[in-house]
């Protein structure tokens, strides 16, 4: 199954709730330091719920340990940014892609959307009027759709 990735997350319960959704569709989760909180605060666990025990989740030191486990093993890495050229369902995404979302008030900066270890960027189309998606929402949506495409196996 895909892999998520949040890259230097700031808010617990989208990382309990990217938890949950790695437990229900079998994606593992990245989580890249800094993290805006603990792992083990408790709005983490409470959107998380019981789910951590059921998840696959891999925690980088930073985005320099990221890189290096992205390279080691060869991935396709598909960063998620506004305004990218291609859309998330125009990627034919195998298991062992990673969805690169960036932290909630900035998204990723530019230096990581555009590293030499980031296969490509896409979006979420929304609609221009409105500023983002919330991260745990617009990660679900693009984890589904690299499920669907796998059939849901």
């Amino acid at each position: 199954m895909v892999r998520l990735a949040l890259h230097t997350p700031e808010i617990p319960p989208n990382t309990g709730n990217a938890i949950r959704l790695a437990a229900n569709t079998g994606a593992e989760l990245h989580l890249v330091r800094p993290l805006g909180f603990s792992l083990d605060e408790r709005s983490v666990r409470r959107a998380g719920l019981d789910y951590a025990d059921l998840a696959e989740v891999v925690v980088h030191d930073d985005t320099a340990a990221f890189a290096g486990w992205v390279r080691a093993a060869g991935a396709r890495v598909f960063a998620f940014v506004p305004g990218a050229p291609v859309r998330y369902t125009d990627v034919a995404y195998s298991d062992e892609d990673v969805l690169l979302f960036g932290r909630e008030s900035t998204g990723l900066p530019p230096e990581v959307a555009g590293a030499d270890w980031v296969t490509g960027t896409v979006a979420l189309p929304m609609r221009s009027s409105n500023r983002s998606l919330n991260l745990a929402n617009a990660a679900a949506v693009a984890v589904y759709e690299a499920w669907r495409q796998q059939g849901f196996s």
